[in-house]
């Protein structure tokens, strides 16, 4: 029953029945243990079967240079990676490492084509989960990653938002606190008993009244510019980072097809030297 309530969270297999699910869950997963530490496939291995994270932790990445690793994502329970090997049977794209000790349930290649002969309807599931992932790596490689986010904010931003900024930025100047200061000053002046019959006399209750309320309202727009101020750093940091991935695994392609080409020259200069003229 656990498996199946898994098999459910995932979107590869949410459209499908119960019959389906149960079916999948017991006849045709395997499980599948790993240490921290272990990886679980490589880069260039062939490709024979894909993976649902039952527990633990696992890190999906290219390998660099000097063992420097590009991360690419970080999976947890409920997650699923190798879709794509267990259709075309081809070469690993990226290595899979367990983070964690982990539990995952294995579905192979010859399994997943047995189960999908015998219920069709999971086929259009996991066609639309595949796309899905084409779709967002694409957008990801050949649309623009970086983004001023500051102005993306500034376009949605309401008048209650626009104020609430004004008062934060107000409150945390000079200029409020010279202002403050000077009214203060002016407020008790005006109301001392020197001027006669004033509105206000000493310990000046309408003044405090005054600034009881405007301390009160200026505690939730400064809350609420912090929180927008929050967002907005969050959208920084997903900016950069798909940014930087984008940078690595364009680098790794160049780097890689520099290496490609070095060797191609290599092996024609080397041609060359090996012919004599007639």
């Amino acid at each position: 029953m656990e498996t199946t309530q898994l098999l459910r969270s995932i979107p590869l297999f949410d459209t499908l029945d119960d019959d389906d699910l149960k079916a999948l869950a017991t006849n045709y997963l395997r499980e599948r243990r790993f240490a921290a530490g272990v990886q679980i496939f490589a880069q260039g291995d062939p490709g024979d079967a894909m993976y649902i994270v039952v527990s633990g932790d696992v890190n999906i990445f290219l390998p660099g240079e000097d063992s420097h690793r590009i991360s690419l994502e970080d999976l947890s329970r409920g997650q699923f990676f190798g879709e794509l090997a267990v259709f075309d049977e081809k070469p690993r794209s990226a290595s899979a490492l367990a983070t964690t000790d982990c539990v995952l349930l294995e579905l192979a290649h010859r399994t997943l084509g047995d189960y999908l002969e015998q219920r069709p309807r999971a086929a259009l599931a996991i066609l639309r989960t595949i796309s899905g992932r084409l779709r967002e790596t694409n957008m990801l490689l050949s649309a623009r990653a970086a983004v001023n986010v500051d102005a993306e904010f500034e376009k949605h931003l309401s008048w209650s938002d626009r104020l609430a900024d004004k008062v934060a930025e107000l409150n945390g100047s000079w200029k409020f606190i010279i202002f403050l200061v000077a009214l203060t000053a002016a407020w008790c002046i005006g109301n001392s008993q020197m001027m006669g019959n004033p509105p206000d006399p000493y310990p000046y209750q309408f003044f405090n009244l005054a600034l009881g309320i405007l301390v009160s309202l200026q505690g939730p727009l400064i809350v609420m510019s912090q929180n927008r101020q929050a967002l907005k750093d969050r959208a920084r940091a997903e900016t950069d980072y798909n940014v930087n991935m984008k940078n690595e695994v364009n680098i790794e392609a160049l780097l890689r097809e520099l290496a490609e080409f070095r060797e191609e020259m290599t092996h024609r200069h080397g041609s060359g030297r090996g012919t004599t003229p007639n």
